[in-house]
């Protein structure tokens, strides 16, 4: 049997000679295979979140360079293409997915992504997956080497066209199979983009892209460029402070490890950015972050406030992301409080009519992320929105409580769906008794970008803008 990539054959049993029982030699377990393996089953069997148990997992391994990289794009590319992998699988084994012993069924999903999505060659996609079968479930092994081999009788275009309804009886059924997205979030997509199937299709594609890590050069401590020299990467497209890292881990950047750059997506480093530079008449030095955690909005904001003599008040409700939000702002003119933000009025530290600026970067069900955590698309269910939205109108409500007059709220999100977004933000400005009027958000965004409609509000989106989908309403209350 050819060794499969990333593997040496190794002598092992009697030795041979006259009489000797001499059997071919297994070759050892592929170790990025065994890492993405049990990162993929870390997220089945424990509800774990792929980005947090990964490093560990290739730590503990000694994988780097292009065995992470490998471990790194098998684990993300199978959660991504999930929900089509397991329908082509259940089709393969004649039977539900469902049914497959866990472990078997974790490792015949590595294989069948290896055989469907990459370039991997199809004897060492069925090879290594059997033998990795046989490690975590020895019974299954002759099972797995029949369901891979008629996975990989087609391509996932021809399987597509075997299992998938028609697009003309049943676009969002289609579009989910063919792209790998549960159908409440197709058709939540869809209605965001004004019903147009095309372009829905392009935001599921982009959705299923590795996406690349953004650096926010924190203002007055390191200009972008220079940053971006330092790394090897190129400015941003759109915010001023954005830097794409080409590759490696961001820890390792030194002005990440000190403090003058952070980890966040150029979306979310917009629509901070946009309340912070929308124009206010008045006083200016009272800011406040209303839901803060885990600290990239507040790190990019408490930059911003010193070098304008303002200060920021950070609010976060769970104490362990307070203090990640603490971390994160050290040395910014940032006070942190773990309490929360629904506590407009009822906390002396978060007095009503007090705050120039205020932001909401509300819970939200992520929809707008999906491609930076791509299990998280499985795990959420339409019964999670009416609990968010009811938390979403109560923070925003606070917020307009806490503003002074004639100061700014900016409401975001990082969900496209429109309950989350517009139903939202109409229904708290309706229900909160304060007087507020809609400011155009397109202008405080940067000048040429495209896609952003015919306002008030602001959609970004991932094949747009090549951002997360962030959601954006700034209100100025009267």
């Amino acid at each position: 049997m050819t060794a499969p990539e990333g593997t040496r054959p190794t002598r092992s049993g009697p030795p041979s000679g006259r009489g000797g029982d001499r059997r071919p030699a297994r070759p050892p377990l592929d170790r990025p295979r065994r890492a993405a393996y049990e990162a993929v089953a870390a997220v089945h069997r424990d509800d774990a979140f792929a980005n947090l148990v990964l490093p560990t997992i290739l730590r503990e391994e000694g994988l780097f360079g292009r065995d992470a990289a490998f471990a790194t794009e098998l684990t993300y590319g199978t959660l991504r293409h999930l929900g089509t992998v397991d329908a082509i699988l259940t089709d393969a084994s004649g039977r539900d997915v469902a049914r497959i012993d866990p472990p078997a069924r974790d490792a015949l999903r590595l294989g069948a992504y290896q055989l469907l999505y990459t370039r991997v060659p199809p004897h060492a996609a069925v090879s290594s997956t059997v033998d990795l079968v046989r490690s975590v479930a020895p019974g299954a092994a002759g099972f797995a080497n029949a369901v891979l081999r008629e996975v990989s009788t087609r391509d996932v275009d021809a399987w597509v066209a075997k299992l998938a309804p028609p697009m003309e009886t049943d676009p969002v059924g289609h579009l989910a199979l063919a792209y790998s997205h549960p159908q409440w979030i197709v058709r939540a997509f869809s209605e965001a983009l004004g019903g147009d199937l095309g372009e829905t299709a392009r935001l599921l594609i982009e959705d299923n892209e590795r996406p690349p890590v953004h650096l926010c050069a924190r203002p007055g401590l390191i200009d972008p460029v220079e940053l971006a020299d330092q790394v090897g990467g190129a400015p941003g497209a759109f915010s001023p402070y954005a830097v794409y890292l080409p590759g490696g881990a961001p820890g390792d950047v030194p002005a990440v490890a000190d403090g003058r750059a952070h980890v966040q997506d150029e979306g979310s480093q917009l629509v901070a950015a946009a309340l912070a530079d929308a124009p206010l008449d008045g006083p200016d030095g009272r800011w406040l972050d209303l839901c803060a955690g885990p600290g990239g909005k507040a790190g990019l904001l408490g930059a911003l406030a010193a070098q304008r003599g303002a200060r920021v008040t950070a609010v976060e409700v769970a104490e362990h992301r307070a203090r990640l939000v603490s971390q994160a702002t050290r040395g910014l003119p940032v006070a942190v409080l773990a309490t929360d933000g629904r506590e407009v009025g009822a906390d002396p530290k978060l007095p009503e009519e007090h705050f120039d600026r205020v932001l909401v970067d509300a819970p939200c069900t992520g929809l707008g992320s999906l491609r930076r955590r791509p299990e998280s698309r499985w795990r959420r269910q339409p019964s999670d929105l009416p609990p968010l939205t009811r938390l979403q109108r109560e923070l925003l409500g606070a917020a307009l409580r806490a503003v002074r007059p004639g100061g700014l709220v900016a409401y975001v999100t990082c969900s496209p769906h429109t309950v989350e977004t517009h139903v939202t933000v109409t229904e708290a400005a309706r229900r909160s008794g304060v007087a507020v009027d809609f400011v155009d958000a397109r202008p405080l965004l940067p000048a040429g970008m495209p896609g952003l409609g015919d306002g008030p509000t602001v959609q970004l989106w991932p094949h747009r803008h090549g951002t997360d989908a962030m959601f954006l309403a700034v209100l100025r209350r009267n």
